[in-house]
């Protein structure tokens, strides 16, 4: 993995330099997702998202794992770099139709768990304040 690049218009990501907000960038650039979207999908205000990339906090764990959820990565290879991370792409290779569209039912498939995460936590919320 420490030889890998995502080389994106804007920058070239390198593994070996790579910070915890540089992986979240990255993977979320891989995504196709701005961080407006990313901030939305997860319930955390804009700013929340900007200061995890620029470096300034962490998530707790139960944000963490929803982030790498969203992103379609590991926690492990969020907070470290090691393990299972973003799919290198290079410039000009296109995936293959049938894994793409694997790919993108998992992805569907995670957004619906999240949100039904998010659901499940307001009406908990709702059935609490009912019973005080």
């Amino acid at each position: 993995m420490a030889d890998d690049i995502l080389a994106t218009d804007e920058h070239d990501f390198s593994e070996d330099a790579a910070t915890f907000g540089d992986r979240i960038v990255a993977a979320r650039d891989a995504m196709g997702m701005t961080s407006a979207q990313l901030a939305r999908r997860m319930g955390i205000k804009p700013a929340t998202l900007q200061s995890w990339e620029n470096d300034r906090s962490e998530p707790r764990a139960n944000k963490l794992q929803m982030l790498a959820g969203l992103l379609n990565v590991s926690m492990v290879w969020l907070m470290s770099g090691e393990g299972p991370g973003m799919r290198t792409v290079l410039p000009g290779e296109a995936p293959n139709g049938d894994w793409q569209s694997l790919i993108d039912e998992v992805r569907a498939i995670r957004e619906a768990q999240s949100e039904l995460v998010l659901r499940t936590r307001r009406l908990e919320r709702r059935l609490l304040a009912l019973g005080t």
